[in-house]
């Protein structure tokens, strides 16, 4: 073993020197790879599996100015990826240019940062072209239809043919040319769904162009598997009805319209409310100048916008669009370009954060109109097997809603009943008569006028298990859990009033030192200043550590170096840290959790009102402190329909 160790060893690193050790006895040759070598090797950055190569494909067609592309794939898009589009075409005189490495038609050269369009590297053909068979077929305006093909690098000439207009981008055997690679690529079903995800994000970045994605595994036309008409309308409509058709019409209706400018960069899209989130980050879209990006400080300050509003677990959903001068962002940072660099990073984090938390304030007591349909889909209807099959609903059947005619005796006992009674004697006691005591509390009524009727959360009528307000409005009625609600209220007026005063520090008797290293010592320094409005006061101590001074006072006894360490490593992962504002308000919710209305409590019509009220005025009051609703809202339709009225 160890001997094969030590040969291993020897194949790795070359042979040992024997003379002197920092000096080899072969001296590495340095040579010039050529073309074909080169074109794998930036294949492998740019194209890591077939759905980069359609995203390469249709930006390409994007830029050409198409507004309808057609993708089409075989096995995963492993065997086939076929792009046809009604762009601007290219000259035949052009086509062998096109497949030469860093050729382009989108920048001279003169200004790196001067990007108005997806390409502008020119690497992406002539790498398909290495690792695949491409083959390009385009025509612009009258002039004749050419078609230029390339198989492992090798390019052949160009030929004429036939095609109506546009360009058709064809590349068979992705990989064949490399087949170490295609042992790392997954399933054919793992491969589309990528492919889909990729055409669906550039989708929602050009609302206006028509897309169509085909499955033509097998032959033939193929079924398509996913189709997005081109929207109409101003920019916010075609992107409404874009974004209703790509994550659907629940997320369509509970998101809020985001528009806000600061300092050359303008932040659009729609944002959805709090009780409309997700078990994971799938629903979040972000594009920066129209290209899809995976961020880590986007993310980031999309998490801190719904920070106050959603439990650890729980991610919200959004689809956000920042549009800036390109000389404000370097897209130029990675050759896939799924990542950016801002030239100030505070500011488009900043943007995010204070642009949503704005639309969620304006928002209300507003929550999302899932939570109404998931509380009618827990309304069972009894199963048929349990009251057996009627004539009118056979089993299996669905069930109608009306009675069966009753026998001769029920008809005549019922006239009789109907029948007037004769003069002088009196009636016997009914039901309500006989009733001495009552499953429900009885209060005077509090007569309502319509005006309240009207509001938002209506008027109340009734409270149930002391918990659960009952309140009627104009179109149907709400449903409220009482200690949620009213735990918001007094969350929010605790947060302004922190806000307000400032939050309360406690100066250490001695200060504790936290010894730490260059960098962290930078990075933990650099947010002093916003962790100090916070009551946490951290100063340079000299070399590499840092003294803790002050903690706020809310949080009583404090590890400052766990806190501190704690902070840094939020910072590594997030480029910002919110764990004192986090423990701050942790603390804060706890209070409201026991100054609030308890569960059980016997509340007067007057308050559940003044509840109800106060609940319309404050913002967030649709969801308590960790995202789930306050109150359900049901609508008189949606009533009638569980009791077969309509």
């Amino acid at each position: 073993m160890a001997g094969g160790r030590i040969k291993g060893e020897h194949a790795r690193f070359g042979p040992m020197p024997v003379d002197n050790p920092n000096i080899s006895q072969e001296l590495p040759v340095i040579r010039q790879l050529d073309d074909a070598a080169i074109n794998r090797i930036a294949a492998g950055e740019v194209v890591e599996r077939p759905a980069s190569a359609v995203k390469e494909l249709v930006e390409n067609a994007i830029d050409a100015g198409a507004t309808r592309i057609e993708i089409a794939y075989a096995d995963g898009g492993k065997t086939l990826i076929r792009i046809t589009d009604d762009g601007c075409g290219i000259t035949e005189e052009q086509l062998p240019l096109a497949l030469s490495r860093h050729a382009t038609s989108k920048i001279d050269g003169s200004d790196l940062l001067d990007i108005h369009t997806f390409g502008f590297r020119g690497e992406a053909l002539p790498s398909l072209g290495a690792v695949g068979r491409l083959t390009i077929t385009s025509r612009v305006g009258r002039a004749p239809a050419a078609s230029i093909s390339v198989e492992g690098s090798v390019m052949g000439p160009v030929k004429p043919a036939a095609l109506s207009g546009g360009t058709i981008v064809e590349l068979r055997d992705l990989f064949y040319a490399t087949p170490a690679r295609l042992k790392f690529m997954r399933t054919d079903r793992a491969e589309a769904q990528a492919i889909t995800d990729v055409v669906k994000r550039l989708a929602m970045a050009e609302p206006f162009i028509g897309f169509t994605l085909r499955d033509v595994t097998g032959g033939g036309e193929g079924r398509v598997t996913f189709r997005a008409e081109g929207e109409t309308g101003d920019l916010f409509d075609a992107l409404h009805g874009r974004l209703a058709k790509i994550i659907g019409k629940e997320f369509a209706e509970n998101a809020l319209r985001i528009d806000a400018e600061r300092d050359g960069l303008r932040l659009i899209g729609y944002a959805a409310l709090p009780t409309y989130s997700r078990g994971s980050s799938v629903a979040q879209y972000l594009f920066v100048n129209g290209r899809p990006v995976k961020d880590k400080l986007l993310v980031g300050a999309l998490r801190g916008a719904y920070f106050d509003f959603l439990s650890r677990d729980r991610h919200p959903a959004a689809a956000l669009f920042i549009d800036c001068d390109p000389h404000l962002v370097d897209v130029n940072v990675h050759p896939a370009k799924s990542e950016v660099r801002f030239r100030d990073p505070g500011l488009a984090r900043g943007l995010i954060v204070s642009s949503l938390r704005h639309a969620l304030a304006e928002a209300g007591h507003r929550a999302s109109t899932t939570v109404a349909g998931a509380t009618l889909g827990a309304f069972r209807p009894e199963p048929m097997g349990a009251l057996g099959a009627t004539p009118q609903a056979p089993s299996g059947a669905a069930r109608v809603y009306q009675m069966d005619r009753p026998s001769l005796g029920a008809r005549v006992a019922a006239y009789q009943g109907q029948a007037p009674m004769p003069m002088g004697q009196a009636p016997e006691p009914g039901f309500a008569d006989l009733t001495e005591s009552y499953s429900a509390r009885v209060e005077p009524v509090v007569e309502t006028t319509p005006e309240v009727e009207a509001l938002p959360l209506g008027a109340a009528r009734a409270q149930v298990h002391e918990n659960y307000i009952v309140a009627q409005t104009e179109t149907g009625m709400v449903i409220v859990d009482q200690h949620a609600a009213h735990e918001r209220l007094v969350y929010e007026k605790l947060k302004r009033q922190m806000a307000e005063n400032g939050v309360a520090a406690q100066a250490l008797l001695i200060p504790e030192i936290v010894e730490l290293s260059e960098g962290d010592c930078a990075r933990v320094l650099a947010v002093a200043e916003e962790l100090s409005k916070l009551g946490l006061t951290i100063e340079a101590f000299g070399g590499d550590a840092v003294a803790v001074r002050e903690t706020p006072a809310l949080l009583g006894e404090v590890n400052a170096r766990a806190m501190v360490l704690d902070i840094l490593d939020e910072l590594d992962d997030a480029g910002e840290s919110m764990l004192v504002q986090a423990k701050l308000e942790a603390i804060l919710s706890r209070v409201a959790c026991h100054g609030s209305i308890r569960s059980g409590r016997r509340m007067r019509a007057e308050e559940m009102n003044a509840l109800l009220r106060e609940m319309e005025a404050t913002p967030h009051s649709g969801q308590c402190n960790h995202g789930r609703p306050t109150y359900v809202e049901l609508k008189l339709a949606d009533i009638e329909r569980l009791f077969g009225r309509t």
